[in-house]
């Protein structure tokens, strides 16, 4: 399917799926950048007749309002959620891990879409009528509101990982390579959750190993 043309716009609308008419889903990811955690994406649809104001690319909402909007989302919306482990990032690489995220996302969802809007240029292998839209969540409130319900769950997870390993910062960085966690990295090593992928981790596994021998 072609591309949607990219354009300008103060805020995401609804306007993409009123074209396309019938049930659509919005997909969105979060994490595809940091050095340790899982990658999330998001479905989800929106019911026209409720949706909840404010919603925008993730990245332009502050974490209170990011909440506040997960809760509202999900209060009102078919919402699901697919992740790709650590393990699968390093397996399949960080673009296929992230399309096998997505595609467990759309199969999650209750309802089956008539068409599913990807935020970026590609869509993962769906058994349905996908289209990839370029910033697509400064575009489609759908997507918008999976880069929500994405970042929020994902923002969840490394919180709740950093509980078990207090060394990195996780519930401040989100396991993005701040000064901060390449220092505890320097210092502690590697975790279960590190991407020994990512060049950052991987040269000092490499490192290690080294030392080791």
């Amino acid at each position: 399917m072609p591309l949607f043309p990219t354009a300008e716009r103060k805020a995401p609308d609804y306007s993409m799926e009123w074209a396309i008419g019938g049930t659509v889903a919005g997909v969105d990811e979060a994490g595809r950048g940091p050095l340790a955690g899982p990658v999330v994406a998001a479905a989800v649809i929106l019911d026209p007749a409720n949706i909840p104001p404010g919603i925008n690319d993730s990245k332009k909402l502050t974490r209170r309002r990011r909440e506040a909007l997960f809760t509202a989302i999900t209060d009102g919306a078919v919402v699901a959620h697919g992740i790709a482990d650590v393990a699968e990032i390093d397996r399949l690489n960080i673009l296929q891990a992230t399309m096998l995220a997505m595609g467990r996302a759309v199969a999650g969802l209750t309802v089956m879409p008539a068409m599913v809007l990807v935020d970026g240029n590609r869509c993962p292998d769906l058994a349905i009528p996908a289209r990839a839209v370029i910033r697509g969540d400064a575009m489609s409130l759908s997507i918008a509101a999976a880069s929500i319900i994405a970042k929020v769950t994902r923002d969840r997870i490394m919180a709740e990982l950093a509980r078990r390993y207090p060394d990195y910062g996780w519930e401040r960085n989100a396991g993005y390579g701040t000064a901060e966690h390449r220092a505890a990295l320097n210092l502690v090593g590697i975790s279960p959750h590190h991407r020994k992928s990512f060049a950052p981790v991987r040269k000092l596994e490499t490192q290690d190993s080294a030392l080791s021998n």
